[in-house]
């Protein structure tokens, strides 16, 4: 009796044991969270299409997870003062951010960034992405990239590109035409998309690279025209715009907007997350707003999402490095 009883309690106790161990706890934990207010960071200020994804998604996931989400605005110095602080914060996932093309292209440009973008940071969810069109004015000889690419070749130097700013994903988008299509293209940066489409409406510059659903208005009332986008695929919205990769094989520049977190999150933690911001991306509300953004969405999971940031980070230090950019 008294060695059926021990061995009873023995049992007990390591049944017990087995309740509280790390695994246990940790689904226990996993289970509970969040139950606290969740921080997004984005690294802008209010307004403007990275917020607005910003805003939807926050609210598909309070939804989700019944709690805050707050969106918490730290503009400045490039993306990198919000960035840093994601890079700087618990890996608990209480503080998250958001992320475009700059985050893979800012290592590469700026050599002293207060953080590894590799090493103290990773990628969440790729939530959405937005294409790059190549547009001309009107009065421009030429209506397809064989044709512009001929021409290019014809009148060496005669051509150049207005975008959104030096640095940018549109920059290097055309930086990298000029080397992988062996032309001769001019940059002309400007401080946002308006100044560099004003100036391309008034026939000043002759091509602007920029975002797809920015300057598409303007192509339906004859102001400028389409030649081509910088995407891998053609877009679902527009899919009757060819691709620059269909005359240049193996071209290819989105904006890529994401979800970012500080390394060293739980894989468990991070796979809940990224499978939860997936759900919200992929309901059918969201999608709507995303198309009616000119975005489509995405939602990878976090080993996707880090393995392109890391992709990215290669190819345009690449780019930058064969057009020798640097920032003044």
């Amino acid at each position: 009796m008294n060695k059926n009883f021990a061995r009873r309690s023995i049992q007990a106790v390591l049944a017990l044991a087995s309740a509280f161990s790390p695994v246990f706890l940790a689904a226990q934990s996993l289970e509970a969270w969040p139950d606290k207010p969740v921080k997004l960071i984005v690294p802008f200020p209010p307004g403007g299409p990275t917020d607005t994804v910003a805003r939807i998604i926050s609210t598909g996931l309070q939804s989700l997870w019944k709690q805050p989400v707050v969106v918490d605005y730290k503009p400045g110095a490039g993306t990198t003062l919000g960035t840093s602080i994601v890079a700087k914060s618990p890996a608990d996932g209480y503080t998250l951010g958001m992320a475009i093309t700059a985050l893979t292209i800012n290592p590469s440009l700026q050599p002293s960034l207060p953080y590894d973008t590799k090493k103290d940071l990773v990628g969440v969810s790729q939530v959405a992405q937005a294409h790059f069109g190549l547009f001309a004015h009107p009065s421009q000889p030429f209506n397809t990239m064989p044709e512009l690419i001929a021409y290019a070749k014809k009148n060496p130097g005669s051509l150049s590109f207005a975008t959104p700013g030096a640095g940018t994903g549109t920059h290097l988008a055309g930086e990298m035409l000029s080397h992988m299509a062996g032309i001769s293209l001019l940059h002309v940066p400007y401080k946002g998309s308006a100044p560099a489409q004003q100036d391309m409406i008034g026939g000043r510059v002759p091509l602007l690279f920029d975002v797809l659903f920015s300057s598409m208005p303007y192509v339906k009332d004859n102001r400028m025209k389409v030649i081509a986008l910088s995407s891998p695929k053609r877009a679902v919205s527009n899919p009757e715009i060819p691709l620059i990769a269909e005359t240049v094989p193996g071209f290819s520049a989105v904006s890529a907007i994401g979800i970012i977190g500080p390394a060293g999150m739980s894989p468990t933690l991070l796979k809940k997350i990224s499978a939860d911001i997936g759900q919200v991306v992929r309901s059918t509300d969201v999608v709507a707003r995303m198309q009616q953004l000119g975005m489509e969405p995405v939602g990878s999971t976090a080993d996707q999402y880090t393995a392109q940031i890391r992709q990215d980070i290669d190819k345009w230090a690449a780019i930058v490095k064969t057009a020798g950019i640097k920032l003044e």
